[in-house]
């Protein structure tokens, strides 16, 4: 195959490598990266290839393998991410992350991948996502399909919440986070002051605030107003089922920040809003996708 040969085809695959890549890493900017990288090794190979096509993913794969096991490694947040939930009014989601997401890639799913181990996620996005077989997944990893398919079983074991009981309670309290998270978005203090009790209490970890905002807030006109400040961080917001309750989970470029406990009393009003950021309290949390 020629140069140009290669390039036509590089060029006709690279939107389906891009959405391979932007659903293991989570970030369109790594995914571009990843893909770029995965150009520049194939434009180099002096080899015959009989499956042009899968030979492009599996480099691409492999480069995705590669960031994922640094972050493991270095544990570390995204340089943007630094600054306090609350104190900043900088956006977390890029205009790349948010055409992938309109073009259909759910944020839920993409929020608990980022619990996963390497290897799982790979597992469970090629075949549960792309549908590969897990003969071809197996090779990916360097496993047998028999331990891919493990990999992919207990990805999605994680991922998705069993049936919650009783269904209708966890219906009303998925409901009435939605209806938080879209008024947090939109900066809808009045929204926000139907769904917050007037007693409401709101705590967060000082790991996510500057000196000039208080770790806990009382009433709902103060929690009401202070969700101004933190309006275009809610916009990385995406709902899921936190240790079973319906909650917010703030992940710009897939990676989770903060997590939103949101306690509602028996009038369906919200009683307390706990923002997690503690690595250690973060990594105790169990994150799943609410049932469809």
């Amino acid at each position: 195959m020629t140069g140009a040969d290669l390039t036509d085809r590089f060029a006709a695959g690279r939107e389906r490598l891009r959405r391979v890549a932007y659903h293991l890493l989570g970030s369109a900017d790594d995914a571009d990266d990843a893909v770029q990288a995965a150009w520049l090794k194939a434009s180099a190979a002096d080899t015959e290839v009989a499956n042009l096509d899968g030979w492009l993913t599996t480099i691409t794969v492999h480069e995705c393998l590669d960031q994922l096991r640094a972050r493991t490694r270095r544990a570390e947040l995204p340089l943007d991410d630094a600054a306090p939930v609350l104190a900043s009014r900088a956006s977390w989601v890029s205009p790349e992350d948010d055409a992938l997401l309109a073009d259909g890639v759910d944020r839920a799913l993409l929020v608990v991948l980022d619990r996963l181990s390497p290897a799982q996620r790979v597992a469970f996005v090629l075949h549960d996502v792309f549908a590969l077989p897990f003969e071809d997944v197996g090779r990916l990893l360097d496993r047998s399909p028999v331990a891919a398919k493990k990999l992919a079983s207990r990805a999605r074991d994680r991922i998705r919440a069993p049936r919650p009981d009783p269904p209708q309670r966890t219906r009303e309290h998925l409901r009435v986070v939605e209806a938080f998270l879209a008024a947090a978005r939109g900066g809808d203090l009045a929204a926000l002051l139907r769904l917050l009790a007037p007693d409401v209490v709101r705590t967060v970890d000082a790991n996510l605030v500057g000196r000039q905002v208080p770790t806990e807030v009382r009433g709902a006109d103060a929690v009401a107003e202070e969700s101004r400040l933190f309006t275009r961080r809610a916009a990385t917001g995406v709902v899921l089922l936190v240790d079973g309750a319906a909650g917010v989970v703030l992940a710009p470029h897939g990676r989770i920040r903060a997590v939103l406990r949101l306690g509602l009393g028996p009038d369906g009003l919200i009683r307390a809003v706990d923002i997690v950021g503690d690595p250690v309290r973060l990594a105790r949390l169990t994150l799943t996708v609410p049932p469809r």
